[in-house]
């Protein structure tokens, strides 16, 4: 039995070869939809202007305050010597399309490779520029950042606090010098340290000009031996470690634990009299007499505290969307409704409402929520379910629609309603990839709600971004691997709880 090959004959061109490259080159691809090949044609075309316009704007960006398109151009080559580049990528592209143009008309074999890969450089060399990517600046300033990694990769010296016992000795400073302060006496008790200050009274510093008032400090009965710090504490109990030629002053006390040196008064910016007319200092030096046992540091506490909230957050913004996107997902498929015009119109609303919200990104339903309910891990939870009903409601109603139509015919074919169907021939096919699509979603909502903590939706975000903005590494390093290490180990679970049901 021979079988017969139906082969379909191509129509021949509209125009001659010539006259379709011609027509190229006055329309990028106008040749090729007279050629009969309109999408190709089409796609060019947009191509085609697509990267003219985005090179039009590069070069008014660049010399946007020329005057005149010719001295912009000249303006912006001598500024990014890249925009020529990508000129004659498009002339050659420009080139390339009515030469195609003439070989598909000519229903000959032509080199649409090397076409494409001018469409991709055009697009590439126009990125690179957009992007404004310099690896020079990479390579020469990116050893700059190494500090800053490190204490990222490694913050550990964060994690724990050792708690210190300070030996502390203070002294009374008057500013500026008036015969009616009011200082009370300081009483210090036999073999404690103590400070004292001649004079103990004088001006402030000036900024950009006059020191302040040189004052002689002695201590006794500190560490023998042992470097002792300086610091000022001012009228509010403002305390700061005293400075001068921009190092930080210390002192080694000698045998017997004393020590004599000179401070300078420093300079402040608050105001120093108030009504009084003066104001009462204290200096003071300070020593680390002991180091106890290490404790767990405030921000390892905040990271897991936070931590814990994120797994949370993401939890239950999952069983929200769950619960909400299943009934939903059933009426956005598209074999289950469309038995007629009404259930048509309803599932064409359902799935357009699902696309809009699910185009809007969870960082701006936070905003929203944090609107509504204002801040706290409530307003994330409201946008990562409004999120997941969407992303799970899209998913769901794939998976719904993409089932073996034959269980559905059969048990149609016994008399059962819409619900009964739905029952026993679409649940049990879904029930695996439901669950796949839910562990996915979960994940997702864990990482995103470390991103939507940052504008205030709770989580360990918000604490992420505080500390970056404070210049903090190291603490926002441990929130960084607390980070990884629970997405790691969902990772490990969902992957099991996927392999016993999926």
């Amino acid at each position: 039995m021979s079988e017969k090959v139906q082969t379909v004959e191509e129509k021949p061109s509209l125009v001659p070869p010539v006259l379709a490259g011609l027509l190229s080159l006055v329309v990028p691809g106008l040749g090729h939809m007279l050629a009969r090949q309109f999408r190709k044609g089409l796609v060019l075309l947009l191509v085609f202007l697509s990267a003219a316009g985005l090179w039009i704007w590069r070069v008014s960006d660049a010399a946007r305050r020329e005057v005149g398109f010719t001295a912009m151009f000249k303006k912006a080559i001598q500024l990014q010597p890249i925009l020529l580049i990508i000129l004659v990528v498009l002339v050659l592209l420009y080139l390339l399309i009515a030469y195609d143009a003439y070989k598909t008309a000519a229903k000959a074999k032509s080199n649409s490779f090397l076409l494409w890969v001018f469409v991709l450089a055009s697009f590439f060399i126009l990125g690179w520029q957009i992007g404004e990517i310099r690896p020079d600046v990479l390579v020469r300033d990116g050893k700059n950042s190494l500090p800053l990694l490190m204490r990222v990769l490694w913050p550990w010296e964060k994690a724990l606090y050792y708690p210190e016992e300070l030996l502390i000795g203070s002294a009374d400073v008057v500013i500026p010098c008036t015969e009616n302060a009011e200082v009370p006496p300081r009483v210090v008790e036999e073999g404690d340290p103590y400070v004292t200050v001649t004079p103990n009274c004088g001006d402030l510093s000036e900024i950009a000009g006059a020191e302040g008032t040189k004052l002689r400090m002695v201590g006794s009965n500190f560490a023998p031996n042992d470097e002792t710090e300086i610091w000022w504490v001012d009228q509010v109990r403002n305390e700061f470690r005293y400075r001068y030629g921009g190092e930080y002053v210390k002192i080694v006390t000698d045998e017997n634990g004393s020590f004599e040196m000179d401070v300078i008064i420093p300079y402040r910016v608050i105001p120093t009299t108030g009504g009084k007319g003066y104001a009462v200092w204290q200096v003071e030096a300070r020593q680390v007499a002991s180091v106890g046992e290490p404790v767990l540091s405030e921000e390892l506490k905040l990271s897991v505290e936070k931590m814990i909230e994120t797994i949370f957050l993401g939890m239950m913004s999952t069983v929200f969307g769950v619960i909400l996107s299943i009934p939903v997902s059933f009426i956005a498929s598209r074999n289950l409704m469309s038995a007629n015009w009404l259930t048509k119109t309803i599932y064409m609303v359902v799935r357009t409402i699902l696309n809009i919200i699910r185009s809007i990104e969870s960082l701006v339903w936070a905003v929203i929520a944090i609107i509504a309910v204002g801040l706290g891990p409530f307003a994330g939870i409201l946008a990562l379910t409004v999120h997941s009903i969407a992303a799970l409601g899209k998913l769901y109603s794939e998976a719904i629609e993409s089932i073996d139509h034959g269980p559905v015919e059969a048990i149609q074919a016994t008399g059962a309603n819409w619900l009964q169907t739905v029952w026993y021939a679409v649940i049990p096919q879904i029930v695996p990839p439901f669950v796949s699509f839910t562990i996915y979603r979960w994940d997702i909502n864990v990482r995103m709600s470390t991103v939507i903590g940052m504008v205030g939706g709770g989580g360990i975000g918000y604490l992420l971004i505080q500390w970056i903005r404070l210049l903090d590494y190291r603490s926002a390093g441990i929130a960084i691997w607390f980070i990884a290490f629970t997405v790691a180990i969902l990772d490990y679970v969902s992957s099991e709880i996927r392999n016993r049901f999926v």
